[in-house]
């Protein structure tokens, strides 16, 4: 058995946190701008290390496991 609870999570995270796709971190006129299909260098950053601080918490402190098969 194959443990496929971190490769959801990454996809999942990826999928949800890419700039501009629902929502950008820092935006070039606000602070948060939604639906906008436009990133910069800054909210690439931003999401970036948000990403590794979600894949961090839920791989190494919760340890989300999902077995399939």
């Amino acid at each position: 058995m194959s443990d496929w609870g971190p490769v959801f999570v990454a996809v999942l995270l990826f999928i949800v946190l890419s700039p501009g796709l629902l929502f950008q971190i820092p935006a070039k006129s606000r602070f948060v701008e939604f639906g906008n299909y436009q990133t910069s260098g800054a909210s690439i950053l931003v999401h970036s290390i948000i990403y590794f601080a979600l894949i961090c918490i839920s791989l190494l402190v919760i340890r989300v496991k999902i077995h399939l098969g």
